[in-house]
């Protein structure tokens, strides 16, 4: 009773892979942090909607099936399957969650960023509770203009944090997708495209800000308050924090 409990009360993250990777190869690739980070967290790991369409970058480091999300062209201002894409997961949101929370790697970042700024415009899943926080690595905006107006219109009030690296070459992308979320957590890294693995100074960062909202969401849950007076009394963000991390 007392395991069940433990696990009832645990929140739910959906964990978004990378383009043509797998549910199963981020599951590794967070499997490098502490596992403290998560330790009041059930994250969901589910493959991408379309088979991959070409030559995966882990091909002979991780085996397949690959995966990706939707299809783009070089200027990323195209995008094919992409409301296929986003069907599949409200879908899956609401047949496998509620969920608290959201998690991405590249285009499963970009994607997710997408997702809660278009539920916090009222575009999709109504009926699901707002999420409550997100964690981009590597992640970017959409450049097309008739997504932007939506999914960017106001400051995305959703406690985030980023995943910045000096040698990632979405590292500019990454940096613009931050400004379109309310005081968000950033976190370098002198990586390139990667999952980094994080030194102390990053984990305790983390692992305080995965705490917080926990606390959070317990006090909410126990006083049966809304979640924005929670975030009055515990918020202590006067704006974005940059965090330079030293990764191993």
């Amino acid at each position: 009773m007392g395991e069940e409990a433990q696990i009832q009360n645990k929140m739910k993250i959906l964990c978004l892979h990378g383009f043509r990777t797998s549910g199963s190869f981020l599951q590794k690739q967070i499997s490098k942090w502490d596992p403290s980070i998560f330790s009041n967290f059930e994250l969901d790991f589910p493959n991408g909607s379309f088979p991959a369409g070409g030559k995966s970058d882990i091909e002979g480091i991780f085996p397949p099936p690959y995966f990706e999300w939707f299809q783009f062209d070089k200027e990323f201002t195209e995008y094919t399957n992409l409301e296929e894409c986003i069907s599949y997961l409200c879908e899956y949101i609401t047949t496998k969650g509620p969920f608290d929370g959201l998690l991405g790697f590249s285009q499963g970042a970009t994607l997710s960023a997408l997702l809660l700024g278009y539920q916090a415009q009222g575009k999709i899943l109504k009926e699901h509770p707002p999420f409550k926080l997100f964690i981009s690595v590597s992640g970017s905006k959409f450049r097309a203009p008739e997504i932007c107006d939506i999914a960017y219109k106001e400051p995305i009030k959703v406690k985030s944090v980023h995943f910045i690296g000096a040698k990632d070459w979405l590292k500019l992308p990454s940096e613009d997708l931050a400004t379109a979320f309310e005081n968000p957590l950033i976190i370098r890294h002198p990586q390139g495209h990667t999952v980094p693995r994080l030194d102390e100074g990053a984990i305790d960062q983390l692992g305080s800000w995965t705490a917080e909202i926990f606390q959070n969401n317990d006090l909410e849950e126990k006083a049966d308050i809304k979640p924005e007076e929670v975030s009055k009394i515990h918020n202590k963000d006067a704006g974005a924090i940059d965090v330079e991390a030293v990764v191993a």
